[in-house]
C-alpha cells in the first residue's frame, strides 16, 4: 500500500513538471526577444535557482559528478540541446504552438532511430507501431492545419529538425546513468548558457529585455520550465513505471495546446480533425516513450 502510494506521489510530481514544462511555448511566445536569445535567458536565469536549492539540499554550492566524464557527455548533451531550444523557439514565429509542441515531442522516435544506427539496437515491433501511428497524427496534424499552403510548413519541418536534436540530447543524457539528476540539470544548464552565446551574436534581432514585462516573462520561464519542471521530472522519472512516466509526460503537450488555443485565440485555432490527428500523434508519442523506457531499463 505504502509502495503504491509513494509511485502515486512520484506520478503527480512527474506531471506536474511536464505541466510547467508547457507553460514555455506560452513564455517564448510572449517574448519579443529573438529565438536563441530566449534559450540565453532561460538557462541564465535558472542557474542562481540551481545554486541556491543545491546548498539547501546539499549544504554545498558545488555539483561534484560521480564520473569526470558526466561534464564531457552534459557538453555534448547541451549542443544537441540548444540546438533544439534555437529551433524549437524560431518555429513558432512560424507555426503553431500545438504544431510545434506536439511535432517536437516525437523525439524518443529519433533516440530509437539513433539507437539502431549507432548502437546496432533493435527496432521491436513496438517501436515501428509507435512509429507509424504519431507520424500519422503529426502528418494528419499538418495537412488539416494547411500549413503547407499557407507558408507555415517551413516552420514544421524546423520542429521535426528540432525534435532530431532533442532526440541527441535525451540518448547522449540516457548514458550518464546513475548520475544525480540536480548535477545532470545544472551542468546541462550552464553548458546550454555557453553554447547560446554565439548563435545569440550571429542571429542578432533583441537581444536584452527592454521591459519589465520581458524580464518577469524570462525570469518564470527559467524558473518555472527550465529549473522547476526539469527537476521535478527527472526526480520522479526513474521511481514509477514506463507506462506511468509515458502517460505523465504527455501533461507537456496538452498543457501547451489548451492554455495556447486559450491565450491565443486568434492564432491558435484547431478543428475537430486537427484535435482527432492531435490525439493519435500523442498516442504514438506515449508507445515511443514507453518503448524507449523499457529499453533503458533493461540496460541499467
Amino acid at each position: 500500500m505504502e509502495n503504491n502510494f509513494q509511485r502515486s506521489n512520484y506520478f503527480i510530481i512527474l506531471a506536474f513538471g511536464a505541466m510547467l514544462i508547457g507553460f514555455a511555448p506560452i513564455f517564448v511566445k510572449w517574448s519579443m526577444l529573438s529565438s536563441s536569445a530566449i534559450a540565453f535567458y532561460r538557462m541564465f536565469f535558472a542557474i542562481p535557482f540551481l545554486f541556491i536549492f543545491n546548498y539547501t539540499v546539499n549544504k554545498r554550492f558545488s555539483f561534484k559528478v560521480n564520473n569526470k566524464s558526466t561534464i564531457l557527455y552534459t557538453a555534448f548533451a547541451s549542443l544537441a540541446f540548444t540546438t533544439d531550444l534555437t529551433l524549437w523557439h524560431f518555429s513558432m514565429t512560424i507555426t503553431s504552438v500545438s504544431n510545434a509542441t506536439i511535432i517536437v515531442n516525437s523525439a524518443p522516435i529519433f533516440v530509437a532511430i539513433l539507437s539502431f544506427i549507432i548502437f546496432k539496437e533493435k527496432l521491436s515491433k513496438g517501436f515501428l507501431l509507435s512509429f507509424l501511428i504519431t507520424y500519422i497524427g503529426i502528418i494528419g496534424l499538418i495537412y488539416f492545419s494547411n500549413n503547407y499552403s499557407n507558408g507555415k510548413f517551413l516552420g514544421d519541418l524546423l520542429c521535426l529538425v528540432a525534435a532530431f536534436f532533442y532526440g541527441v540530447y535525451l540518448l547522449i543524457i540516457a548514458k550518464l546513468g546513475k548520475e544525480k539528476s540536480l548535477n545532470i540539470i545544472f551542468y546541462t544548464t550552464f553548458f546550454c548558457c555557453i553554447f547560446s552565446i554565439i548563435p545569440m551574436i550571429i542571429e542578432g534581432g533583441n537581444i536584452f529585455p527592454a521591459s519589465s514585462f520581458e524580464w518577469i516573462n524570462l525570469i518564470l520561464l527559467a524558473f518555472l520550465c527550465q529549473f522547476g519542471g526539469q527537476y521535478f521530472i527527472t526526480h520522479a522519472i526513474g521511481k514509477i513505471s514506463a507506462s506511468s512516466g509515458s502517460i505523465g509526460l504527455l501533461m507537456q503537450p496538452i498543457t501547451a495546446t489548451i492554455l495556447a488555443v486559450i491565450i491565443f485565440t486568434d492564432q491558435e485555432k484547431l478543428n475537430a480533425i486537427q484535435v482527432i490527428f492531435v490525439l493519435v500523434a500523442m498516442f504514438g508519442i506515449y508507445l515511443a516513450r514507453i518503448n524507449l523506457s523499457n529499453r533503458q531499463q533493461k540496460q541499467t
